[in-house]
């Protein structure tokens, strides 16, 4: 398992070979599609090509997988910064600041940040994957239920940060979404919760139908009380971002590497956790924080960065250690054993060239996905001028067939509509919608972790405090919310001194 400038330009070899070529091209593609169609993901984009395993090579057919993956993460964010949609949940602290960035005529060069700090993250984090794939697995190894309850805890924490002002409605709408999400079945036990007698509702509330409502039909709500005739009426001005654009992010796309390359080799947390915090961290570091939520690029390249290094960062435990850290990846799992391959160690000394060729595409797919967007950034941002009775119908679609593709469950269409609804009156009363999406999506693996480790310790919430990661991890989440609190109460204290009559 050590690494080999040999065995890597024989990946390089093998992946830069027509054949390969073209199924990592059709993959950039797919998942780049799949990512800009809000809901539709890259699992589903796999589960739909899966059946090529029976006709295609293991290499070119693994290729194109984790092509859509990886392409997916850089497709999400297109519609999340021109129509406020998220293409997926990962996409969601994009929708914050591109979205305003978009309305003040700067969606190519919000496109392009994107594009540039997925590229680079991307890149940073391969090189991480390429020099210390075996050593870096172990560290998701150190990690038990106790320590991923502390995380979750920490990432939950955010949403005192992400309430900006609003932070009591930040808090309702948190424990909304910890309350939808207990809908359904337990998750340890299997026994039926709040289904109130209805057995469609055992599925539960699926993350995506939450976020394809809030976000998608939210804003369709939004627009047809406006009457509008476009998303906005901006001109925009130019389609790339400028150099003062890069020097802002750079440091921010350096940072966001780390932030989700650390996040990615932790099965269980994906992008979207990375995301939030990566958001989180650039907000704390910047120096005007209070342009986070009204168009700052920052907001839009830290996001963007931790979701591709991330995305990378989670090869790592798959192949290493044969331990699929979410979804997608359990999926590729079942297409590399569909061809008799077994991740884990032996998978490095067994199938070299696989493993090789595989990593090296992916470099390639950073290139590739660079050069797909860059020159596409002046047509995705002219996706916001086509009349809204023409595109509201065709994202109502899109969003329609995204929530029923995840699970092809009637639910998750109703859910989806439902919460359009929610959405729309959150924006109404001012309600932020982040603190929602996130407690939906951290809900299960929070339960499952505080379950597991509460059965480890026979019932003592000690285990949290008596573990060096875990009390790490909660004594960085309370500082979090101490500090958010503090904050709150500082700026509450100078608006009231502000309106006090001299």
């Amino acid at each position: 398992m050590l690494f080999s400038w040999e065995l890597l330009g024989q990946g390089f070899g093998n992946a830069l070979t027509p054949y390969n070529l073209l199924f990592a091209f059709i993959g950039s593609l797919i998942g780049t599609l799949v990512g800009v169609l809000p809901g539709i993901g890259p699992t589903s984009g796999i589960a739909i090509l899966l059946p090529l395993t029976t006709v295609l090579p293991p290499e070119p057919a693994i290729i194109m997988m984790a092509a859509i993956y990886y392409g997916a993460m850089y497709g999400g964010s297109t519609t999340a910064i021109v129509v406020n949609i998220p293409g997926e949940a990962a996409s969601v602290p994009t929708a914050l600041d591109g979205y305003e960035l978009a309305k003040q005529g700067r969606a190519g060069p919000a496109l392009g940040i994107a594009a540039i700090s997925s590229f680079v993250a991307g890149t940073l984090s391969l090189i991480g994957v390429t020099f210390f794939a075996p050593a870096l697995a172990g560290v998701a190894l150190a990690f038990g239920p106790p320590e991923y309850f502390a995380l979750m805890f920490m990432a939950l924490s955010l949403v005192v940060s992400l309430s900006e002002k609003a932070l009591l409605k930040g808090l309702a709408g948190m424990l909304a979404g910890l309350m939808f999400s207990l809908v359904g079945m337990d998750p340890i036990s299997g026994t039926t919760r709040l289904t109130f007698g209805f057995s469609q509702l055992i599925a539960g509330v699926n993350f995506i139908a939450v976020v394809i409502g809030l976000f998608a039909f939210g804003e369709i709500f939004v627009n047809l009380e406006k009457e509008i005739t476009h998303i906005y009426d901006t001109k925009i001005k130019s389609f790339l971002p400028t150099w003062q654009d890069i020097k802002d992010t750079w440091v921010t796309m350096i940072r966001s590497t780390f932030v989700g390359f650390f996040m990615g080799l932790l099965p269980g947390c994906g992008p979207a956790v990375s995301t939030f915090v990566a958001y989180d961290v650039e907000k704390r570091f910047s120096k005007h924080p209070e342009k986070f939520g009204k168009g700052a690029m920052e907001g839009v390249a830290g996001p963007e960065g931790a979701n591709n290094a991330g995305s990378s960062a989670q090869f790592i435990p798959l192949l290493a250690l044969g331990i699929p850290p979410g979804p997608t990846l359990a999926m590729l799992l079942g297409a590399l054993m569909m061809y008799g391959i077994q991740p884990g160690p032996r998978l490095w000394t067994e199938q070299p060239q696989l493993v090789w060729s595989v990593i090296a595409s992916m470099y390639i797919g950073n290139v590739m996905l660079l050069v797909l967007n860059l020159p596409l950034v002046g047509f995705w941002a002219r996706i916001a001028f086509i009349p809204f009775p023409i595109l509201g119908p065709l994202i109502a679609v899109f969003s329609l067939i995204g929530a029923y593709s995840v699970r092809f469950l009637m639910l998750d269409v109703w859910m989806s509509l439902l919460f359009g609804m929610i959405g729309y009156l959150m924006r109404k009363f001012g309600f932020p919608l982040a603190p929602v999406v996130l407690a939906t999506i951290l809900a299960q693996p929070l339960e499952i972790a505080l379950k597991q480790a509460l059965a480890i310790s026979a019932g003592s919430y000690a285990i949290f405090f008596n573990r060096p990661i875990a009390l790490g991890f909660m004594l960085l989440a309370f500082g979090v919310i101490l500090r958010g609190l503090w904050t709150q109460y500082r700026n509450r204290r100078l608006e009231f001194a502000e309106e006090e009559p001299d």
